[in-house]
Formats: C-alpha cells, structure tokens, sequence
C-alpha cells in the first residue's frame, strides 16, 4: 500500500517532466493507492491558482475513485509537531510521514526530503 505525495499528482496534473513515470506507477497500482486530505487541498489550491478548476473536477472524478482518501487522527496532530522538531520536516512533509507511519504506508514522492527518513519506506519516482 502507498501514500502518492502531492508532487506525484501536480507531476500529472501540471503537465510536467516526469508526468509518464508518475502514470505508470499510478496505472499499475490501482487499488493500492492512498491520498491525505492535505495532498487533495493543496492539489485543489495550486489548480485553482492556475485557473486550473476543471482539471481538479476530473482529477477528483477519475482519479479519487480509485484511491482511498486518509485523514490525521486529531490526537495524533501533536506528533506532526515532533516530526517537525526531530526529523526537520516542513508542515506538508511531516504531516505526510505521520500519516504513512500510522497507516504502515510506503511513501511515493519525489521530494528529496524524504531521503533522510529511515523508518518510512520511501519510493522516488
């Protein structure tokens, strides 16, 4: 099971260079794929800021479908702030380590940030 970091998406949604290996990993594992709320907001905010508000409908009609949508509990939200402290995460960041580590997810991203962490399993698209 995965968590697709933001970057994964926009790669996608933002026409970008490595939009087809970002497909490939997304196409081959439907039913293994996981998003936080923060990833589907911040999809939303950068696609509206582009003027981009029809690529978000269809990002959320075909894509959501088929990747189960994960939530911080709230009690858990004071660790984001120790992930932030230990580790030297941004907000998004730690709150998507968090959430892997919770849910025993395999993060996929392409945010070098990741490459410090050793005990979340990362994939770099």
């Amino acid at each position: 099971m995965f968590l697709v970091d933001t970057n994964v998406f926009l790669e996608i949604l933002l026409n970008q260079d490595k939009k087809d290996d970002c497909k490939a990993f997304l196409n081959n594992n439907i039913g293994n794929l996981n998003i936080t709320d923060f990833s589907l907001h911040s999809i939303g905010v950068i696609l509206f800021r582009y003027g981009k508000e029809d690529i978000f409908r269809r990002f959320v009609e075909d894509v959501m479908p088929n990747t189960k949508l994960l939530f911080l509990p709230m009690e858990l939200y004071r660790e984001v702030v120790n992930v932030r402290k230990i580790l030297k995460l941004d907000f998004d960041d730690a709150y998507q380590y968090s959430i892997a580590k919770y849910h025993g997810l395999k993060v996929v991203t392409m945010d070098k940030d990741f490459e410090r962490i050793k005990d979340v399993e990362t994939l770099f698209l």
